[in-house]
């Protein structure tokens, strides 16, 4: 078993003037190193599509899941779809990436774009078997991964982005690479990589897409252990046991919160050296302790942590914002969402007296959900996450 991981992020933009996608993008994890992604596109726009594309990628993300052939996926999805009453077919396109043990990756495709490959930051013209499974035209490749490939599959809303308009074809396959090859070395998360792309289709598409459009991006990556401290422990007997357990770990080193950071600069035998800067008007200072790797306010800074968290598994508007910022919060997202895979939180169940405030909106149980909810979202971005109280 090697030591790599796989990052997935997708977006998706509707067709001009609906309300739903005919997109659909579906992720099961069968296990904790393999993962099966089915992209479908269905037939058309708006509720039909959409109810055509999410049937497709549920049946064959379940069943393949379960370890069935692509053979009965397919034979499943034709017996399952209904059928358009106007076209007189029940139409679905679909791509499966199944990724197994880390190790290699199952790509199935059916009328969708062919997923681009960017190996060693240059397009990797991968093998392709043709099969025929029930009338249908599917090419089938065994990919061996490497760390740092691109996998990207997509919706022909891509490629169709600037007909007549900014392009006459539409966004050539050769253009679009070269756009992914320009991004691949500067390190992106498959999120936001998959949102620069659906961002340039919408331009192209002068913000009224003819057509929905989806990207997904894998990102074959080695694992990155993270640890963080959030709030001192209920027993003060306890911190010297919660600091050590803390700093013996794997991975770089995060300390939320004021008392918190007192008692690990006191373990550490190091000074706190504070800063009166605000880089972000709502966002606390951060502080420096030699031997931790950023030091921070805590709950302030963790509920914009949160907040950046839901936005990125959603339309991911804010990543300009926490990419390039410098305040603490900016700085504990890129670390959680772009660095780790692994995280490992350590939170002190101590009620602080400063939040018992009855004009406070901060209490311990909205702390203790803090660290719920952007667990739930670390896991929803792919991350190990373990928790630990104290």
């Amino acid at each position: 078993m090697n030591d790599l991981c796989a990052e997935i992020g997708y977006k998706s933009i509707n067709h001009y003037g609906e309300q739903l996608c005919g997109d659909h993008v579906d992720i099961v994890e069968p296990d904790e190193n393999s993962t099966v992604i089915v992209l479908s596109d269905g037939l058309g726009s708006g509720v039909k599509a959409s109810i055509l594309s999410t049937l497709t990628s549920k049946i064959i993300s379940t069943m393949m899941s379960e370890g069935l052939p692509i053979e009965e996926c397919v034979s499943t999805i034709a017996a399952t779809l209904p059928v358009c009453s106007v076209r007189g077919v029940a139409y679905s396109t679909f791509t499966i990436m199944h990724l197994k043990n880390n190790e290699t990756a199952e790509i199935f495709q059916y009328d969708n774009p062919q997923v681009i490959i960017i190996r060693d930051e240059v397009n990797y013209d991968y093998p392709k078997t043709e099969m025929n499974i029930g009338g249908k035209k599917i090419f089938k490749s065994i990919i061996p991964l490497r760390e740092n490939d691109i996998f990207v599959a997509m919706s022909d809303g891509c490629p169709h982005a600037g007909i007549g308009t900014a392009y006459n074809f539409g966004w050539k396959r050769e253009d679009i690479i070269s756009f992914i090859e320009a991004l691949a070395p500067a390190g992106y998360t498959a999120k936001n990589l998959s949102t620069i792309l659906v961002d340039e289709c919408n331009k192209l598409y002068d913000g009224k897409p003819g057509d929905d459009a989806t990207a997904c991006f894998v990102r074959i990556r080695k694992r990155e252990p993270m640890n963080m401290l959030f709030g001192p422990p209920s027993n003060r007997d306890d911190c010297d046991r919660m600091m050590s357990l803390f700093f013996s770990k794997e991975g770089k080193h995060i300390i939320c919160g004021g008392t918190t950071s007192s008692i690990a600069a006191k373990y550490l035998r190091k000074p706190i050296q504070a800063s009166l800067c605000f880089e972000d008007s709502d966002v606390p200072p951060i502080a420096r302790i030699e031997g931790v790797d950023l030091v921070t306010e805590g709950v302030i800074t963790v509920n914009k942590v949160l907040e950046y968290a839901r936005d990125y598994l959603g339309e991911n508007k804010h990543y300009e914002h926490w990419n390039f910022k410098k305040d603490g919060a900016s700085q504990i997202s890129r670390l959680l969402f772009e660095e780790a895979t692994d995280i490992n939180f350590y939170v002190g169940r101590a009620v602080n007296p400063a939040h018992q405030n009855p004009d406070l909106p901060i209490n311990f149980n909205i702390k203790m959900n803090l660290v719920e909810e952007l667990s739930k979202c670390l896991r929803q971005m792919g991350k190990r996450i373990k928790v630990s109280y104290f």
